[in-house]
């Protein structure tokens, strides 16, 4: 089992930088699958970025060349670094963990685990 902590939010203008980490305690960090999500008001979930165990990482078509997903093993951490934020980029942002990811890395519904999230605001 895993429990996820994320940090980082915050506000910021159009163009600027955040980053987002996940602090997550449990032995399953090391063979996880884990992802960034977010929701907007009265949107779905949906997948920001992913990495597996092996650091591979998967990105949303959205946030392509503009985040950038990271571990940090030592201090078994999960991190989101995020820059040329858009207005759209608004959302809580979510943790998530898995031991095993059948289909797609992006996709909410393949993730048992969840941290609450923190808010990302940008404003324009």
């Amino acid at each position: 089992q895993v429990h996820l902590v994320e940090s980082g939010g915050g506000s910021v203008q159009a163009g600027g930088s955040l980053r987002l980490s996940c602090a997550a305690s449990g032995a399953l960090y090391y063979r996880a699958y884990m992802g960034w999500f977010r929701q907007a008001p009265g949107k779905e979930r949906e997948g920001v970025a992913a990495i597996d165990s092996r650091g591979t990482p998967s990105y949303a078509d959205s946030v392509k060349g503009r985040f950038t997903i990271s571990k940090d093993n030592a201090k078994s951490t999960l991190n989101l670094q995020m820059n040329s934020l858009k207005p759209e980029d608004t959302a809580m942002y979510y943790c998530a963990a898995d031991p095993y990811v059948a289909g797609s890395r992006t996709d909410p519904d393949n993730y048992g685990y969840w941290g609450q999230g923190t808010q990302v605001t940008v404003s324009s």
